[in-house]
């Protein structure tokens, strides 16, 4: 049997005397020790490391987000930068589904003029990844590829098909890689861009919804799934396993990547469906009108910024409807083509005072829904409202925009948790300073390693997998692999000196 064997390495801080040599050889100036500038040296190279922990990311046109109304369907949107050179996109901001999509070597998708659209000062674009010299195509062999099992051969590229909710609604086309351009941003750091590889739907056929007015320049899909942008951008390391979405009454809004929140939030935790935490599901223990907590009207919902209005449980939503219609000050009416079915007439020209709707969570957090109406204006001003909340048939609801209006909301993907703080979208001091434009000092960020892949695969909690100062980069994952032969101390030793020299 052969003797097992042991290497062992000497550890040399890189500011002692015995690293000394090594610095000054690379012409670097070594702060003698114990002097006020060597401290100084300490902190500032702390001051670094926890930006980068806690750096934020947003899209490198701003983090502002805007809704166009009616027009387009009431979603959130923003605008992105994707490929080289740079193209750019008005996505809608889906947080039901995990794949970035833009219409791409259309087949089948909708206008693109902004003769088409009553809110746009500009045409929408159209990607072609043979115009993007950044572009890769995915194949079906890819970790990422989901119809891979369909493909004659593991060559091929990868097709996708995304299907939604709204009837017949569905994107269909190809896989590809390229850049996303991002700003990075913190609180005492200074902004720079960066170029994080994403995986897009190369949209070629949309159908439904997507080809009268709903998104039209494309998706951005921000749920748990490997695939979405906010999965990548942590399993790269690039941000913390969190992103935020602030919703103003003025139909504006920011989203920050990597944003965990502020320290006056509430929070409540995200449920797993059947064992796998694949949308963003919360437990409700408790509705609240007005002052009255209803009985019986617990329920569970994903919450998802992609759908416009607010579903809930056919029992919750009559025991909510009976009680504001009871509550309210006004007269029961219809109005013509609204889907809404508890609706008023106003007898003046002032919204009368509205019942208040409150969500029941554990611990007693609770969450105020603002406005929770939806206010008809005629030629003369109001002329009525409806409580904007439907029925459905299953036992699941779902947490549309018009609840999130108002908030800051946290989708804590590391900690397994959604959070929640009043807001007006502007005065987040990480969003103070946003550059309009990419800068030179790029730093391009490849697509997840498939060891990184594999660590936040469907069946692993997010709070196990996604913690992004955990996950292994390139680098770190090529020391572990090294460690493993008698290369490893060599390896460490040429690391120390590049990484500080």
């Amino acid at each position: 049997m052969p003797a097992q064997t042991a290497f062992s390495a000497k550890l040399v801080h890189r500011f002692t005397d015995q690293f000394k040599p090594v610095r000054v050889q690379s012409g670097s100036f070594l702060n003698r020790k114990k002097t006020m500038s060597y401290y100084h040296l300490l902190l500032t190279n702390d001051k670094i490391k926890l930006a980068n922990r806690h750096q934020l990311l947003f899209p490198s046109r701003g983090s502002k987000t805007m809704s166009f109304g009616n027009d387009f369907a009431w979603l959130h949107y923003t605008w992105i930068d994707i490929g080289t050179p740079s193209t750019s996109f008005l996505v809608a901001l889906d947080a039901g589904s995990d794949l970035l999509w833009v219409p791409c070597d259309c087949i089948k998708c909708a206008p693109l003029s902004a003769t088409y659209y009553s809110n746009l000062d500009r045409d929408l674009n159209e990607y072609s990844p043979s115009r993007s010299i950044s572009s890769k195509h995915i194949s079906c062999s890819h970790q990422l590829c989901d119809l891979g099992s369909t493909c004659k051969s593991s060559k091929q590229q990868c097709p996708y098909t995304m299907n939604y909710l709204s009837e017949n609604t569905s994107s269909s086309g190809l896989l590809v890689e390229d850049i996303l351009h991002l700003q990075s941003g913190g609180e005492g750091t200074s902004n720079s861009s960066v170029q994080a590889s994403v995986v897009i739907g190369c949209g070629m056929k949309q159908s439904g919804g997507y080809l009268d007015g709903v998104a039209p320049d494309g998706v951005m899909g921000m749920g748990p799934g490997d695939s979405s942008v906010p999965s990548l951008l942590a399993k790269s390391g690039l941000i913390r396993d969190s992103f935020s979405l602030c919703f103003n009454e003025d139909d504006s809004g920011r989203i920050f990547f990597g944003d965990q929140g502020s320290t006056i939030q509430q929070s409540t935790a995200f449920l797993p469906l059947d064992g796998i935490y694949s949308t963003y599901i919360i437990g409700v223990d408790a509705c609240c009108v007005g002052k009255s907590c209803l009985k019986m009207t617990s329920f569970k919902a994903q919450v998802d910024s992609g759908t416009s209005f607010t579903f809930l449980p056919g029992h919750v939503y009559e025991a909510i409807a009976e009680e504001f219609d009871q509550q309210v000050n006004a007269s029961r009416s219809t109005f013509e083509e609204s889907p809404w079915e508890y609706c008023y007439t106003c007898s003046s020209q002032e919204l009368p005072k509205v019942p208040t709707l409150t969500l029941m969570f554990q611990q007693n957090n609770s969450f105020v829904v603002f406005n929770p109406v939806f206010v008809f204006y005629g030629n003369q001003g109001i002329t009525g409202f409806c409580l904007a909340i439907q029925p459905d048939d299953g036992d699941m609801g779902t947490i549309g925009q018009n609840f999130m209006t108002g908030y800051r909301l946290v989708f804590d993907r590391e900690n397994k948790k959604l959070a929640w703080s009043s807001s007006n979208c502007e005065d987040l001091t990480l969003g103070k300073s946003m550059p309009q434009s990419p800068r030179n000092d790029t730093l391009t960020n490849p697509l997840p390693t498939d060891e990184q892949q594999r660590m936040n695969g469907h069946a692993v909690a997010p709070s196990v997998a996604g913690k992004a100062p955990n996950n292994p980069s390139a680098a770190s994952s090529r020391m572990i692999s090294c460690c493993q032969n008698w290369y490893c101390y060599l390896f460490l030793l040429f690391q120390l000196v590049s990484a500080f020299s």
